[in-house]
């Protein structure tokens, strides 16, 4: 059979069995579990049809890959981004699975969306399409079968126009989207969740690799793409611990402040994404220095810790490069695959060297913070409670330390190194294997591979 070229979910495929090498010579029946596991248990493409404010119909493609459910519901955002197609969603939803893995929650693993992109449109657009793209949807989720969340281009508007319209078909007020709003059944900390997690994963790293660049001291340079949901929360983070944030971007240029971002400034960045703004408008903001069409690894002579967090393969082989010349120590993804394989090539290479190298952590372990707390409202959905702030924080950072030390632990074990003092293990290799040892060992008791 010729299969379709689908070069996002071949990436995420090809890194995932290269670094399950080590472990699958030692143990070569799960090499039918690998075979398995890449095939989506079900992929859904539908019509969605819905109508401007001119009454003119537009026609748009709906989508809901159901990865695997071996380890719970299917779980894993919806993406309304003018991008979106099958290759991008499966990639999503195969990198879910491992992710939701490690997070210890019963969940399973996948992604859906359309390339329907919201930019530009006026609320009741939206909404027209989010009734349109639910009237289908709806047939295949619910709170114990598939439970979507936000992504890219879905966020509180768009979660809330879904989940009324899910409402109003089914006639039942169920947890069968997270991401809600805090009056109807949101959890609080979600929206802050990925980033949030995402530090919490890095102060591990930089406790073990480079305790002098810890995020309480303002001579730490940090270094962060994208200003959406993710960016913004992982920027406040570390302004709120002390370090210094140099940068944030967007798909048309990135915006360097050379002193350091504010807690107000990047809360002026949130209510222009809000409204459909560009960085491009902050060009003339005093202190900030607006670069179009590029992206912050260039930028910068100087930095410390690097977090990719806009989206797939946003760091290319020569920014990696860029980032070593820099003096970088740490690279975690809050986006999904941020980093291309040429770029992960260099930061495993730059690994070990030795003492002074990159340590890089993948998105599937480090901004896995975002579906942890999904999972966590999904839970107080259940019990039909709303946990404290303090209660929800506390949980999150304790599900960022174990995700943190199973990688840590796999990656010691099985990246087929001989590992000396000076070389810390590959988190890459460990949150590969951890994960997909904890999804093939269900799927097998399940009678999915024998």
């Amino acid at each position: 059979m010729v299969l379709p070229v689908e070069p996002e979910f071949e990436q995420a495929l090809e890194e995932l069995t290269t670094s399950l090498q080590p472990f699958l010579d030692a143990n070569p029946q799960y090499r039918k579990a690998l075979e398995v596991v890449q095939v989506p248990e079900r992929v859904l493409q539908f019509r969605v049809v819905w109508e401007d404010d001119r009454g003119v119909p537009h026609v748009n493609r709906g989508f809901r890959v159901q990865y695997n459910s071996a380890l719970g519901p299917y779980k894993g955002g919806l993406r309304l981004h003018h991008s979106v197609n099958l290759s991008i969603l499966k990639f999503l939803g195969f990198e879910q699975t491992f992710k939701n893995a490690l997070t210890g929650l019963s969940m399973g693993g996948g992604k859906g969306g359309s390339d329907f992109d919201p930019k530009g449109k006026s609320d009741n657009e939206i909404r027209r399409f989010c009734y349109a793209f639910m009237g289908e949807l709806f047939r295949h989720i619910g709170q114990d079968t598939d439970v979507p969340a936000g992504d890219i281009g879905t966020g509180a508007r768009e979660i809330g126009f879904l989940f009324g319209a899910y409402k109003k078909l089914r006639n039942e007020f169920t947890g069968m989207l997270t991401g809600k709003g805090l009056n109807w059944g949101g959890s609080f900390i979600r929206p802050e969740a990925t980033g949030y997690g995402l530090i919490y994963y890095v102060e591990h790293m930089i406790a073990k690799a480079c305790p002098e660049f810890s995020l309480d001291k303002p001579s730490t340079l940090v270094a962060i793409s994208g200003s959406g949901n993710v960016s913004q929360f992982t920027a406040l983070k570390v302004i709120e611990l002390g370090a210094t944030v140099l940068s944030l971007s967007d798909s048309k240029g990135s915006l360097i402040s050379e002193k350091g971002y504010t807690k107000e400034f990047v809360q002026k960045i949130g209510q222009l994404k809000l409204k459909g703004g560009s960085l491009e408008s902050l060009a003339n903001e005093t202190g900030y220095t607006y670069h179009a069409g590029l992206r912050p690894w260039t930028l910068l002579p100087t930095v410390h810790i690097a977090l990719p967090g806009a989206t797939q393969n946003e760091v290319s082989g020569e920014e990696a490069e860029a980032l070593v010349k820099a003096g970088v120590r740490i690279v975690a993804e809050g986006s999904n695959m941020g980093c291309t394989a040429e770029a992960i090539d260099v930061f495993e290479a730059s690994r070990k060297s030795g003492p002074g190298g990159i340590w890089y952590a993948p998105g599937k372990a480090s901004n896995c913070g975002g579906v942890a707390v999904s999972g966590l409202e999904m839970a107080q959905n259940s019990q039909r409670l709303a946990w404290s702030t303090k209660d929800v924080d506390s949980k999150l950072k304790s599900i960022m330390a174990e995700c943190y030390g199973i990688c840590l632990s796999a990656g010691t074990k099985w990246s087929g190194e001989e590992l000396t003092d000076d070389v810390l293990p590959s988190l890459l290799s460990g949150a590969n294997v951890a994960g997909f040892i904890k999804v093939a060992d269900a799927m097998k008791e399940h009678g999915d591979w024998w």
